[in-house]
């Protein structure tokens, strides 16, 4: 057992050691805040361009909690304290509030949320790319109640269109770019019941290669669900888990080439290796599956075989940036709800500092004057951290404190329910005693799970580009996608854009601001 005196004593000095001699002087702290008001100020100055490109980055299951925990990791990693680390997203400057709740569930899931933020309708937990009246695993519910996306939008615009996950592309998120299913789970036939299949419902990988022919840039994983049954994988020979699961005998790979234009040059490539070879100037169209399932989590990540989140972003920005008419590209770092969900921190907030990486390798290669980016995630979980900790204690570390009930440690990570539940012995288990900085050790619940569950509170979106202060307050999450198609000019509400090009200059602000002297010139 840990003395709670050496525990609290560690704390004092932690605290006393880790506070920069410039933060105890008044001046630093004055300054500082001066230097944010005149950022602030700046910002008066309305950026009302033309959205040439939007870019949209999705963090599964970021909630707020995750933000700052990423936020103190990623300075950890770099040997500060943490605290006063700032993230991509953080320097952006228009920060709101999304109401995450699907049209039936309080808690939502991944499948509802997606519908809401790219095709800009609420719908029910469990359906992608229907409205509400779609009921799920109720194949017969979907015709006529489909609702198209973003992506679908630009493409029809003439803009260029991408989806980049680490996930599978099939799953939730990416999904609702595409595709219109009553059950999010229908990955391919083989998850179908024969009821759906009777009644001509497709699944979700054959709509990903159908309904929109011509997306340029598709990677993450979800190999197996693109080849007939029991096809061995091409990397995993042996595992019998990897095998191809389509019923219905087809080869998506093959369909997705025959769709490209023969003039055209498409590539698909299944590693890293093949993938950081392409010269991205003569890629056309690129179809990057790097494993059976979801990508491998960060820190399991095999650098020969599995490219990271920033490298898959930096070759989709550099293939979609050859249109002269811009681009939309979805970005999804899938796995920190995964992680979550297993109640494996480490590994969820790794997740988290990489995406990160990846929106500051995007704002490297665009313009905040030309491009809308937008950072936002899907949902929460029931994921913490507390307990008094001092100024740079290791996010993955304990409270300087033992339970004044059961005189035991605890981590500062905590869950409100999954499967780091642990009684020994009748009591709470003595985290002392066990590797609680592994990668995969599963942090202390209140609820006893197989797998930890989602939040409900809002979750926070950040902006910055064109019209990006339209993001502001607090919002329903369906309210997203339309701030986005208004900046790019894209989908039904292009009034504004009379005036506009849509290669993303001049600004519609002009055209607003005498649309706004109307009534006035009516009246004299």
């Amino acid at each position: 057992m840990i003395s709670p005196f050496l525990v609290l004593a560690i704390g004092t000095c932690l605290t006393n050691s880790l506070v920069p001699e410039k933060e105890k002087d008044p001046k630093y702290w004055r300054d500082q805040a001066q230097q944010t008001l005149k950022n602030a100020l700046r910002l008066q100055t309305l950026n009302t361009n033309v959205a040439k490109n939007v870019i949209m980055f999705l963090g599964d299951g970021m909630g707020v909690s995750t933000v700052t925990a990423a936020r103190i990791l990623k300075g950890q990693l770099h040997h500060s304290p943490g605290e006063e680390t700032r993230l991509e997203m953080d320097k952006f400057p228009y920060v709101a509030l999304s109401k995450t709740y699907n049209t039936n569930a309080q808690v939502p899931d991944s499948a509802g949320t997606a519908t809401a933020y790219l095709c800009g309708v609420k719908a029910n937990e469990g359906t992608v790319g229907v409205s509400a009246a779609t009921q799920r695993t109720e194949c017969n519910t979907t015709q006529g109640n489909e609702v198209t996306s973003i992506l679908r939008w630009a493409k029809d615009a003439g803009k260029s269109v991408g989806i980049v996950t680490t996930t599978r592309v099939n799953h939730a998120t990416p999904s609702a770019a595409y595709a219109h299913s009553a059950d999010r789970d229908w990955y391919s036939d083989n998850e179908m019941p024969p009821e759906a299949l009777s009644q001509g419902c497709k699944d979700i990988a054959y709509q990903l290669m159908h309904n929109v022919r011509d997306i340029e840039v598709i990677m993450g994983g979800g190999r197996k669900y693109m080849f007939p049954k029991n096809r061995t994988d091409v990397e995993y020979e042996m595992d019998e888990k990897a095998r191809g699961t389509r019923l219905d005998g087809l080869n998506l790979i093959d369909i997705w080439k025959s769709f490209k234009p023969k003039h055209k040059h498409s590539h698909y490539v299944w590693n890293r290796t093949e993938l950081l070879a392409l010269d991205p100037y003569t890629v056309d169209y690129l179809l990057g599956l790097f494993e059976p399932g979801d990508m491998q989590y960060e820190l399991n990540r095999n650098n020969v075989t599995d490219p990271s989140l920033s490298e898959m972003v930096e070759m989709a920005i550099k293939i979609l940036s050859k249109n002269p008419k811009g681009f939309f590209l979805l970005v999804e770092g899938g796995r920190i709800d995964h992680g979550h969900h297993e109640g494996k921190a480490k590994q969820a907030l790794h997740e988290a500092v990489e995406m990160d990486r990846a929106i500051g390798q995007a704002g490297t290669m665009t313009s905040v004057e030309d491009t809308l980016t937008v950072v936002t995630a899907d949902h929460s979980h029931v994921f913490t951290f507390g307990g008094y900790t001092p100024r740079g204690n290791s996010i993955f570390g304990l409270a300087p404190m033992v339970s004044d009930t059961d005189k035991k440690p605890f981590t500062a990570i905590l869950y409100g329910n999954g499967p780091g539940y642990k009684v020994v012995g009748g009591e709470r288990e003595n985290v002392s005693m066990v590797d609680y900085a592994h990668n995969n050790y599963q942090a202390q619940s209140a609820v006893p799970l197989r797998h930890e569950t989602h939040g409900g509170e809002d979750v926070a979106i950040f902006a910055k580009g064109p019209m990006a202060h339209l993001l502001h307050g607090v919002h329903e999450q369906n309210y997203i996608p339309h701030v986005m198609a208004y900046a790019a000019c894209i989908g039904a509400n292009r009034d504004h854009c009379a005036s506009a090009s849509l290669s993303g200059s001049p600004s519609p602000g002009p055209l607003l601001f005498l649309l706004a002297l109307l009534p006035l010139a009516i009246l004299f």
